[in-house]
């Protein structure tokens, strides 16, 4: 959608809508160095273990399907059987929010999605695998749709592993790698070859299981811009040529002693990989680093005494950064201002990171962990380590084992979930089933900060899709006479987020080649788009324009 004329009175039309609207929606009690939060529902009928945005502006929540009846009942007297109990079933287990109205409506998933992965491909279809008892080795996909009509559907093809506490990833070709799970040390893809083998087996699963414990389920992984994976599991981790089922490297151990994996449950994300352009000229290549870190965790045997004794060790306080594309790469070493395990770490569109929800004492499991981190954590990479971690306003709702965190594309975190029991028990003390949705506004939401905030006009792209190594142009109003900061223009690509690993998640930011201003408010950025699939895998990304740190609300592009 190409900007042609664009007068004066309309710029400034929407420019001023879009400020008003902006600050009628901030807080009193907003603190510009600490973000605030609100409840959007204070129950949805279920609790969010399993979330992802869709790029129709929706997110599609699920829980386990055995953990008794909801708070929800299903449409159109639809019932189910209980995988756990053999009796009919008449209440949701999954959910479709609705981000524009602050709305939802229940879903019908039939088979057990307890502790499950997945991806979404790259027509925006979110393939979703694996699970307990009788979803251990099911495929289900949810396709977005304009009106209430679209629902779970379960695929007639199985898995042919079991895949319960799996990690998926998204590839360049658009098959879902499924690594690992309890008692599955192998990954199989989907869709499958025929001519190809449907499993394979991985011994690096193997030697990072402890006895007891195991500590290497929901591995992190990450696509590299080389299109190898790094493979992340306890304190160990590879770089893994899929293709080839070869091991490629094995990176230094992490220091320290903590674990990383479920049930010492930390995080992972890839900090964002940047664009630039070789020695000035026309072509765009990925920057050669491309840096993992690690966050939180918990003591060896912290599973052990939280499960036998109930006593609740005290959790990681460390994360590790390394540069995976380094010869010789080696883990830097920080320390968070607080111990965190079952930490969310999500990327922002202003390149920082952000760790919400989780405990400071335990691990994952049923009434394994105390003392919740109600205050979410600010990482910023790029500054002085002195500086880098920056502690935000607290929630008042507990979120511990079973919660999530997603980035909406307006910039705001949705949290939701916490259920540390077997079933829904809303009379525990200190920590009950929780079924409520907030979001956290992040200081860049803040109002003192809105005229700083960008606002898209127009992309001029066909159909909002763009081709690898294409260049195209973004036209956007700032309440500015001149930028007072960098612009950059960021692509995210929505995770699947459960048990602290935010799956597939992406942050690519793109390289900027020139900004004019149109106008007095207008101005137009020019960018090259992403290289190629193994930067960008192909599907729906949330595009950002960011100025002074400050993004704007998304728009989707599709990248194919």
């Amino acid at each position: 959608m190409a900007i042609k004329n664009q007068s004066f009175s309309t710029i400034l039309v929407c420019l001023l809508l879009y400020f008003f609207t902006t600050l009628s929606s901030a807080q009193s009690d907003f603190e510009i160095s600490g973000g605030y939060w609100v409840i959007l529902q204070p129950s949805i009928g279920i609790s969010a273990m399993h979330m992802q945005v869709l790029y129709n502006d929706k997110v599609i929540v699920f829980d386990r399907t055995d953990s008794g009846p909801s708070n929800l009942t299903l449409l159109d007297n639809q019932c189910r059987q209980n995988d756990d109990v053999l009796h009919l079933d008449c209440t949701a287990h999954s959910v479709l929010y609705d981000i524009a109205s602050n709305t939802f409506r229940p879903l019908m998933v039939q088979t057990d999605t307890w502790c499950s992965s997945g991806s979404v491909d790259s027509d925006g279809t979110l393939v979703q695998t694996g699970g307990y008892h009788g979803g251990e080795r099911v495929i289900r996909t949810f396709t977005p749709c304009q009106d209430n009509s679209c629902d779970w559907v379960e695929l007639t093809k199985y898995l042919w592993d079991r895949r319960w506490y799996a990690s998926n990833q998204i590839l360049p070709d658009n098959r879902i790698i499924v690594v690992g799970g309890r008692k599955a040390f192998s990954y199989e893809f989907f869709p499958k070859n025929e001519s190809l083998p449907s499993s394979y087996y991985l011994r690096f699963l193997i030697e990072t299981r402890d006895p007891g414990e195991e500590n290497n389920l929901y591995p992190f992984l990450h696509l590299l811009p080389n299109g190898n994976l790094f493979i992340f599991a306890n304190r160990r981790s590879i770089l893994f040529d899929y293709v080839k089922n070869k091991i490629v490297k094995r990176f230094p151990v992490i220091p320290g002693e903590d674990k990383r994996n479920y049930p010492s449950t930390g995080s992972s994300v890839l900090l964002p990989l940047r664009l630039t352009r070789e020695n000035g000229g026309d072509n765009v290549s990925v920057t050669t680093e491309a840096e993992v870190m690690v966050c939180g965790g918990a003591p060896a045997g912290a599973f052990i005494k939280a499960e036998k004794e109930q006593v609740y060790v005290k959790a990681s306080t460390s994360c590790g950064r390394i540069k995976v594309t380094d010869p010789k790469p080696v883990w830097s070493m920080e320390y968070m201002p607080m111990p965190r395990v079952m930490t969310d770490m999500l990327l922002l569109p202003s390149g920082d990171v952000i760790l919400i929800n989780g405990a400071a004492n335990g691990t994952a499991g049923w009434e394994d962990a105390v003392n919740p981190n109600l205050n979410p954590v600010l990482y910023l990479p790029e500054e002085e380590p002195t500086r880098r971690f920056v502690i935000m306003k607290p929630s008042t709702i507990p979120r511990m084992y079973h919660s999530t965190a997603a980035l909406l594309p307006d910039g705001r975190i949705l949290v939701g979930g916490s259920n540390p029991h077997r079933r829904y028990n809303f009379t525990a003390y200190p920590y009950p089933t929780e079924l409520s949705l907030e979001a956290f506004h992040p200081p860049y939401l803040a109002p003192q900060k809105a005229h700083l905030r960008p606002s898209i006009l127009s992309v001029e792209l066909m159909d909002r899709t763009v081709s690898y190594k294409q260049v195209f142009s973004v036209t956007f109003v700032l309440a500015l006479f001149r930028p007072s900061g960098t612009i950059s223009v960021t692509l995210i690509l929505p995770s699947f987020t459960t048990h602290s690993f935010a799956m597939n998640q992406r942050m690519v930011v793109l390289d900027v080649i020139n900004v004019a201003q149109l106008s007095t408010f207008a101005y137009k950025v020019l960018v090259n788009g992403p290289t190629n699939a193994r930067v960008a895998p192909p599907g729906f990304y949330m595009m950002f324009v960011v100025h002074a740190g400050s993004p704007s609300h998304a728009v989707w592009l599709k990248v194919m």
